[in-house]
């Protein structure tokens, strides 16, 4: 039987089959001498060993269409970024690791931002225009009025999408009216596993309906872009390409140098300053990083 691992604790991985019901299951020992290790998201084909106690071994895993490092997972097809356009206030560094991260994995991001029912039209127009000009889709949502829960349900239908965000977005509020049975779906793995079906240690799939899975990730406060070069970052803000090409310098880091038309474009407003500032921030800190080593 066919089946997708929806999650992987303690050596125990719960396949959400085919036939609609979910299976406890154990790796067979040969992926352990191949080195290989099952993700949360692998399509797999599991041997049922008791139907009654619906647990299973998991015989092989199917050919992966792509594996992230960060989160760990397999066959994903978008990535949702959620943050709150306020309370709290948007951590627009924060944001924009995230968005490097998963451009260097080379995975198309939608960024969503929730509560917008507690701000203004002016704070609205900032973000849109600051993500949007960059090239980024970008949505507002409210989980209390439920605008644009519509719009935001049909970008992740027929689709397995990593979800991600800081704690107290509205990323669970989210989740559950995508997916109203979510609960009953964790539920069905919380009772296996005796932890509480809210607990967001580890990444788990959720089944959406219409081919649709959405993982959902435990919160984070902080992204560290360990292992990068500085001068690789310019490269992860799509921006910057439009006008990097016609700068002074080859290889024009878009910092002091002479005749750079990144930095002539951010005077002319066609580059966001809140970007820009972020990108000086984040080649600083891995400046200093590699004066370290």
């Amino acid at each position: 039987m066919t089946g997708k691992i929806i999650k992987g604790i303690g050596g125990f991985y719960y396949v959400f089959a085919e036939n609609g019901q979910i299976y406890e299951c154990k790796a067979k020992g040969i992926f352990r001498n191949q080195n290989i290790k099952p993700l949360v998201g692998d399509d797999v084909l599991i041997d049922v060993l008791e139907e009654e106690t619906m647990k299973g071994n998991i015989t092989d895993i199917l050919e992966r269409r792509n594996e992230l490092i960060r989160p760990a997972v397999a066959n994903v097809d978008q990535a949702m970024i959620i943050f709150a356009a306020a309370k709290p206030a948007p951590n627009l560094n924060l944001l924009d690791r995230f968005l490097i991260l998963m451009l260097r994995q080379k995975v198309d991001t939608i960024i969503c931002f929730n509560k917008k029912d507690v701000v203004s039209e002016k704070e609205i127009a900032l973000l849109e225009e600051t993500y949007r000009n960059c090239g980024y889709h970008t949505l507002f949502t409210s989980t209390y009025t439920e605008e644009g829960i519509t719009a935001l349900k049909d970008l992740l239908a027929h689709k397995t999408t990593v979800l991600a965000g800081p704690s107290g977005v509205g990323k669970s509020s989210i989740v559950n009216l995508v997916s109203p049975d979510a609960n009953t779906k964790t539920g069905e793995i919380s009772e296996k596993i005796q932890r509480g079906k809210h607990t967001t240690r580890h990444s788990e799939l959720i089944s959406i309906g219409e081919d649709g899975f959405v993982m959902d990730t435990p919160g984070f406060s902080s992204l560290y872009l360990s292992d990068m070069e500085k001068d690789e970052l310019k490269d992860f803000f799509p921006e910057f390409m439009e006008y990097s090409d016609e700068c002074r310098f080859l290889g024009c880091m878009h910092l002091n140098e002479p005749d750079c038309k990144v930095k002539e474009a951010l005077k002319q407003g066609k580059i966001s300053k809140i970007r820009y500032k972020n990108y000086k921030d984040l080649y600083e800190e891995l400046n200093q990083k590699k004066k370290k080593f």
